[in-house]
Parts: structure tokens; sequence; C-alpha cells
């Protein structure tokens, strides 16, 4: 999908072991994240969107490696880092961070400001004193706070604020891909425009990619380059972020699209509500995991799984109902 990616994941699962029944005495498997592919070039943003529980935290904590993955693999950079070792791991953590959605949560409540962003540093690098202290402000200034700040805890800083420093601490390894966690959910609405602006300025400074896990399509139209539609831990539909959302091609994406309210209150926006529950990650539907829900639903949807095709440039989707001479629009 992308020439010489930086980051290239192919096939990715991971299955988590529950137990279920009587005295819990049976067993199953929850299929978190069952087949997952994708790219991320350099400088680029993908968005990663979807309902709650269909897999896109556990796909960003897979790539990062904070959990093991089932199966598939995780090319960085070409290298295959799904099954490096914790040493191996340590020089690729250093161009692998993360910024996660809870600031307060993510942060030391121990630990002062200035040693939350320094640590990270002192990892890699043997600095310290008025080194350390001069590369720490500038990162402060860098993302919008002041150097007087620094000896402050995190429960002294606002939510905005905290995501801030979370980024700083992100920043402080000169990264080169940056898991963004939901990074915006838990702000209010003008301070998340302002992490926004602040993590796109960063982007064209320092040339970062980001996978930007999400549930807010505005924020990810506003970001994102490309944006990846995920159901019940598969992609179903991958595209330019432009043809996301002018010419959705998956149902599952229309329907995303249709639930986005208008701000505008003399405006009616026609609406398809999806019939039915999210089924169980546990024992998920046979064929198309969406045809359970889905108002084109034909026989071969119940049977066949469809495979991620291409269907136009750069546009590709899970569906039997679409092919390459017959995208939508031109049915």
């Amino acid at each position: 999908m992308t020439t010489n990616p930086l980051l290239e994941v192919k096939h990715l699962r991971k299955y988590y072991p529950t137990q279920q029944g009587w005295l819990g005495r049976g067993s199953a498997l929850v299929r978190a994240v069952d087949g997952v592919s994708f790219t991320i070039a350099s400088g680029e943003t993908l968005g990663l969107v979807g309902e709650s529980g269909c897999g896109k935290s556990s796909t960003g904590k897979l790539i990062l490696r904070l959990q093991e993955p089932t199966s598939g693999s995780i090319h960085w950079q070409g290298n295959d880092i799904s099954s490096l070792s914790p040493a191996q791991m340590r020089p690729v953590r250093r161009e692998l961070q993360a910024v996660f959605q809870d600031p307060y949560a993510s942060l030391n409540p121990r630990m002062r400001a200035a040693d939350i962003v320094a640590e990270p540093i002192r990892n890699y690098e043997k600095l310290a004193g008025d080194p350390m202290r001069e590369r720490v402000a500038a990162l402060f200034a860098r993302v919008g706070l002041r150097a007087d700040q620094m000896v402050k805890y995190p429960f002294e800083f606002s939510g905005g604020q905290r995501q801030r420093l979370g980024i700083a601490r992100a920043l402080s390894v000169q990264p080169q891909l940056i898991v963004c966690d939901e990074p915006v959910s838990a702000l209010d609405v003008s301070v998340q425009a302002q992490v926004i602006n602040l993590l796109m300025d960063l982007q064209r400074e320092f040339r970062l990619s980001y996978l930007f896990i999400a549930h807010d399509l505005a924020v990810v139209e506003h970001i994102s380059h490309r944006v990846a539609v995920m159901y019940l831990g598969k992609i179903v539909e991958i595209a330019p972020k432009k043809a996301i959302f002018t010419r959705p091609q998956h149902p599952y994406t229309e329907a995303l699209l249709e639930a986005v309210p208008v701000p505008d209150p003399t405006r009616r926006k026609k609406r398809r509500v999806l019939s039915g529950d999210v089924p169980s990650p546990i024992n998920p539907p046979s064929g198309c995991r969406f045809h359970t829900r889905c108002p084109y639903v034909e026989a071969r949807c119940k049977v066949e799984e469809p495979e991620l095709k291409q269907v136009a440039t750069g546009q590709w989707v899970a569906c039997h109902l679409r092919t390459p001479e017959s995208p939508v629009g031109e049915e």
C-alpha cells in the first residue's frame, strides 16, 4: 500500500484466553486483533477508528511491544521486531514512543515534571546537570509549558498541561513514530484543538509519524493523511482521508460517518441506524463479521469472509459488494 514504509504490520493477531461457563470451567479466546495489516510512511499520520472494543488500542500496544502478538509480524524500517527479546528491543523503543489517553494515569504522581521528561533521556544518554536541565527546559517550551513548571508534580497541572507533559516525554528521545492512543478524548473541546495543532506542528518540525487512535471522526479528519476503519478485530477499509470522508466503500464506514452530529440545529441529516449490537469477539460471526448488522447483506456474506482488496487508487475495502469495477457512486 505504501512504498518503503517506516512501519509495516502484516496479519497481526492478538488472542486473549478467558474463562467462561459455570464457575469459569470453560475456556475461550477473545480475538481482540485478528489479522490486521497496514503500513505507515515517514511523516505520515494513519488514523485508526472504530467502535469501543474493536481492537484499536490493542493494535497500538502490539506495535509498541507492550503486549506480545499471538501471530503475525511487525516490520520496523524493514526489520521484523515482533519476536525480538527485551534486550534487542531496547534500541528500537527509543524510536517508538506513545502518548496515552489518560494524561494523569500515564504520569508517575511521585515524580516532578522535569524528572518525568528526563527519565527517558537518562535511559539512553549520559546527560546530567545543566545540560539535562537545558534540554528538558527546551522540551517544555516546545510543547507550551513554562520552565518554572518543571518542579511541579502531575496533580498541579491541568488536563491539557498534563497531556503536553506526556508529549514532551515522548519527544525527549527523538522518536520517529508516536502511537497516540485517544490522546485528546479526555480533554475539553477547546483544549483538544490546541493539542491536535501542537501534534501537527511537531510532525512538520521533526517529520514524525503517528498512529492516531481515536473514535472522534472530526479529529481524525483534521490530523490524518490516511484512515483505517476497524470492526471487531479486523480492518474493513483503509484509504486516503478524502476518499474515506467523501467516498466510503464499506457499509460500516458509511454508518460511522452518518452518525457524526451536524453542528446546525436547522439541518436535518438522514441517518442509517445499525440494527443489533456488536457481536462478541469471543465468538465472532462467520463470513463477514459485519453481516449481522449490514443493511446490504447477501447470502455470500454470511459464509465467506471478504478479503481486503483495492477498489480505487489507494482505497482498500473488505466487502463482497465492492469490486475494482464497481466502487461506490459508479454502480
